[in-house]
């Protein structure tokens, strides 16, 4: 590590960072090389970035969720630059990005040195996050359930009040993302006004999430589940949202743990496997592998 210099990264290091996002193979909308995401990151997370020989070698980065001594450290990203590897940065940018951080999370790609390190650090593998696709027209929404659009506010304030962690600084960035658009996921044809409320898996909104993507990356970003809803109401909530979505090629992407109920009738009706994470975490109850509905980026 003789030479490297870890520091706060600021937007002049955008394009390095993009660079070294693009060398290892992140240059998706809403990954290292996109300036929204990293504007994003800077203004609400930590982003980390490695310099070796007076260049961006490397970047990691961390979002807080939650408040206080319970809030969880997700590790969004740690990229090193290919012609980097072996040099220690992933590891100097891990330890300064978890410092003094007890609860720590993250979706670990298949990479063969990357489990090995998240492990040193505390955590372990809990469960597969499925990158689920497939043509919308293939889902038709359970009887009585119906997506509503509303407004960031809306959505923020359900999953507020549903899990005690505010999420509203997430949400507004996914829905200024490309095609972004908060949504509801209503049951019994409840109106909008059940809002107030709503507190319980009682009929009105059982979900909370946001859509966004472009391309084939479009879909079910984050998606909040009312307390006291059941499997079938994980699994209908999902159903009901990717049946009503518009989407150019009639295709959508959700991504959801492997023991969600809804990845078995999507299965069922031709959605497919397009790859797959490894949620890790120091204790397995931060997040609920039946109800969660994640973003890899930010849970």
């Amino acid at each position: 590590m003789t030479g490297t210099l870890l520091r706060n990264a600021t937007p002049a290091d955008g394009p390095a960072i993009a660079a070294v996002a693009v060398a290892t193979g992140q240059d998706e909308e809403w990954a290292g090389a996109d300036p929204a995401y990293l504007d994003w990151l800077m203004a609400y997370g930590r982003l980390l970035v490695a310099v070796r020989d007076a260049a961006v070698a490397g970047f990691g980065a961390t979002r807080r969720i939650g408040s206080g001594p319970a809030a969880v450290s997700m590790l969004c990203d740690l990229f090193v630059h290919p012609d980097a590897h072996g040099q220690g940065l992933g590891q100097a940018l891990l330890a300064e990005l978890w410092r003094d951080e007890p609860y720590r999370m993250t979706f670990s790609s298949l990479h063969a040195h990357a489990l090995p390190l998240y492990i040193r650090f505390g955590v372990d593998a809990w469960w597969p996050l499925l990158y689920l696709a497939g043509p919308v027209a293939a889902l038709a929404a359970p009887a009585g359930w119906a997506p509503r659009t509303c407004t960031v506010d809306q959505v923020a304030d359900l999953e507020r009040r549903w899990t005690g962690v505010d999420r509203s600084a997430d949400h507004r960035a996914w829905a200024a993302r490309p095609h972004g658009q908060p949504a509801l996921v209503m049951r019994d044809g409840a109106a909008a006004a059940g809002l107030v409320a709503a507190g319980t898996a009682a009929p009105g909104p059982v979900a909370a999430g946001t859509v966004a993507g472009r391309g084939e990356e479009y879909g079910i970003v984050h998606l909040a589940l009312a307390r006291g809803a059941s499997d079938a109401d994980a699994r209908d909530a999902v159903l009901a949202l990717l049946a009503s979505l518009d989407t150019p090629d009639g295709r959508a992407r959700v991504c959801l743990p492997a023991p969600h109920p809804a990845v078995r009738p999507l299965l069922g009706a031709g959605w497919r496997i397009t790859d797959k994470d490894l949620f890790m975490a120091s204790a397995p109850g931060l997040l609920d592998p039946r109800r969660a509905v994640p973003s890899p980026y930010a849970a």
